[in-house]
């Protein structure tokens, strides 16, 4: 979001129109949902509930927003059309919090609140930062005096009554993925699920491709239908296969048919290879460009806070379709050639054309020994006609050669940050012990 403001007012945002990145409107930004947080944190911003056409509010979540300024929401294009339907622990900011009353903290200050800032912080996270106040008039048709203060500074929203789930996660939130989910694994299944519950859609997926098979198929199996396939369309098409395979057929062909169409096809088209080769294990959604992209545009997808360092060592070179599986595949362009050339460079002039591509049937060893031999941590996956179909990273490989079980191995706690190991210890009213 580097062309955004740093600090956005939400009457100013509210019915903004959304546009894709071919320019086309998707809706009108009506709301704000956000997570309000305990002991006075800045509460975190979810997502917009956008009205599209037939004046239907959808979500939108923030790590889909790419830009916010005078005028206009941008989005990445991908925007799942289902009815918003809020959930525990989520707050729309305009229907709940507007013409609220509150009160300043070190202050007699009281007022009512009519607008709030939202500021994104340098975790890329954006968050309530401010909050209008108007104070009552002694005057007859008279407005009283306005004031703006930072969220720290303000009473009257934060939910501190509020136990179970909105305390632990609060503890836990600045953990990792890889982290947290050691954390979840050691509670009570029905802890597990309540946590599982409160987790936003983006983070539960993250947190799931961190647990073992069990505790996936039985946190995703306390989800309704319609928040799994949520879920799973959060998560990477090829962690989200290994899932699903693990379901019973028809739950996994019903979870299918809730996800979005371009998002279940993919993972139909990893299900269909077999377990431990390459088609088995890769991802669909490398970093795929034209030969007259940019070096600046290459680097602008590698730089996304969401791609792996993995994936993001790599980009591939194709012709169009850039959709797997891609037209012919040209060759792959390495992260350190591109930072090495200037930002108008095209892509096509750097590409690496003497890296031979896996191919989907090949072996565990096969791929273990083609990212061995050529010193990388990612490699493509092409089909007979040189289509690029996916990418295998180093970490997908791992996931196989290691261990079912390595995820529980005792050694593993020694490397768990402070606050997880502090985390594991929580009293049993943080907890949730039954």
């Amino acid at each position: 979001m580097t062309t955004s403001p740093s600090r956005v007012f939400v009457g100013r945002l509210t019915g903004l129109q959304v546009f894709d990145p071919a320019g086309d409107q998707v809706g009108r930004v009506r709301d704000l949902v956000i997570l309000l947080r305990p002991g006075g944190r800045r509460p975190r911003v979810l997502g917009l509930v956008v009205e599209v056409l037939g004046r239907r509010n959808v979500f939108l979540p923030m790590t889909r927003v790419t830009s916010i300024d005078s005028g206009q929401v941008i989005t990445t294009g991908v925007v799942n059309m289902r009815r918003f339907e809020q959930r525990a622990g989520e707050t729309r900011v305009v229907a709940e919090m507007l013409d609220r009353k509150a009160s300043a903290r070190h202050s007699d200050l009281q007022g009512t609140v009519f607008d709030l800032a939202i500021e994104q912080e340098r975790s890329r996270d954006w968050v309530i930062s401010r909050v209008a106040l108007q104070e009552g008039s002694k005057r007859f048709g008279r407005k009283g005096q306005t004031h703006v203060l930072e969220w720290e500074d303000i009473d009257g929203f934060t939910p501190e009554e509020a136990q179970g789930a909105t305390h632990l996660l609060a503890a836990l939130e600045e953990m990792k993925a890889a982290d947290l989910a050691h954390v979840i694994h050691d509670l009570p299944a029905k802890r597990r699920g309540e946590v599982a519950a409160a987790l936003a859609d983006e983070r539960l997926a993250d947190v799931l491709e961190e647990l073992p098979e069990e505790d996936q198929v039985e946190i995703l199996g306390q989800l309704d239908d319609e928040r799994a396939a949520d879920v799973l369309e959060e998560m990477s098409p090829d962690d989200a296969a290994d899932l699903i395979a693990e379901l019973p057929p028809e739950t996994a062909e019903a979870l299918l048919a809730l996800m979005e169409p371009d998002e279940a096809e993919d993972v139909r088209r990893l299900l269909s290879y077999e377990d431990r080769t390459a088609g088995g294990m890769m991802t669909t959604e490398p970093i795929i460009l034209p030969p007259d992209a940019t070096v600046a545009e290459a680097l602008a997808h590698v730089r996304q806070a969401e791609v792996t360092p993995s994936l993001a060592a790599l980009v591939y070179v194709t012709r169009p379709p850039l959709e797997p599986p891609t037209g012919r595949m040209i060759g792959v362009a390495h992260i350190q050639r591109l930072l090495r050339e200037p930002p108008s460079t095209l892509v096509g002039s750097v590409v690496d054309e003497g890296v031979t591509a896996l191919k989907v049937g090949d072996t565990l060893e096969d791929v273990a020994r083609h990212l061995a031999t050529y010193n990388l941590v990612a490699a493509a996956v092409t089909d007979d006609n040189n289509r690029l179909l996916g990418a295998v990273t180093v970490d997908d490989l791992l996931d196989h050669l290691l261990p079912e079980n390595w995820r529980d191995h005792d050694s593993a706690e020694s490397r768990l940050p402070t606050a997880a190991r502090a985390a594991r210890s929580l009293p049993g009213r943080l907890r949730g012990q039954a």
